[in-house]
């Protein structure tokens, strides 16, 4: 396992020492990524969540009870997720952000549709990203054939240091886990939405198919951009 980074040198790390990084964790679980991120950014890291399921959550502030959890309010949730984050908030007494898109006279998914996630998603993250050095993320690599080569640390387009502690973990795995600990998840998992995002864009997912074919269904669009 990789051991204590000086945090105020992480933008002098070259991909390579990252990739390194990425490498070693391969073998570790996700509390020991976990640990390791917040042994070296916090406070200046945030998880960013997506109110799916609280597995990484949970993860999280065992390592860090204090960590910053954000979540983008798009205005097009499911009444269902926001149910959940609100649950998850009160159940962890989380250190909660909570990034609001102003009011817009035009719904963006319909006039806009290949824009809409970069003004109400991606530059809320950005947002609440201003000065961190990491985040987390619940990422996966069997969530889509796009995410198949996801590292478990490496650098996003803003130069900061990302990490996935679920990255190499499988749907299984994480079932097991929700199973096991008793985690809070989204009520829509149960109804086939199995990737689950803004309601206009987000549909059950067929038995058979990759948890992401949900999204964004009848476009050729496959990420939001939080991810790229």
């Amino acid at each position: 396992m990789p051991t204590t980074i000086r945090s105020q040198n992480i933008s002098e790390l070259s991909d390579a020492e990252l990739a390194e990084f990425s490498n070693d964790f391969e073998s570790s679980s996700p509390e020991e990524i976990i640990q390791w991120a917040t042994d070296n950014f916090s406070p200046n890291l945030s998880l960013a969540a997506s109110m799916t399921d609280a597995v990484l959550i949970d993860m999280a502030v065992k390592a860090d009870p204090a960590i910053e959890v954000v979540f983008i309010d798009t205005g097009y949730h499911f009444k269902e997720t926001l149910e959940t984050l609100e649950k998850v908030r009160v159940h962890y007494g989380l250190n909660m952000r909570i990034m609001t898109v102003p009011p817009h006279d035009e719904e963006l998914w319909v006039v806009d549709p290949e824009n809409c996630c970069s003004a109400l998603k991606v530059g809320q993250l950005d947002r609440a990203l201003t000065g961190k050095l990491a985040w987390l993320s619940g990422l996966r690599r069997d969530e889509s054939p796009i995410r198949a080569n996801a590292p478990i640390v490496g650098r996003d387009y803003r130069g900061l240091i990302k990490i996935n502690p679920l990255a190499n973990w499988t749907h299984e795995q994480v079932k097991d886990y929700i199973a096991q600990n008793n985690i809070i998840t989204n009520p829509l998992l149960e109804q086939g939405y199995l990737s689950i995002g803004c309601e206009p864009c987000t549909q059950p997912v067929a038995e058979g198919e990759d948890p992401r074919s949900g999204r964004w269904a009848d476009s050729e669009k496959t990420e939001c951009g939080l991810h790229l």
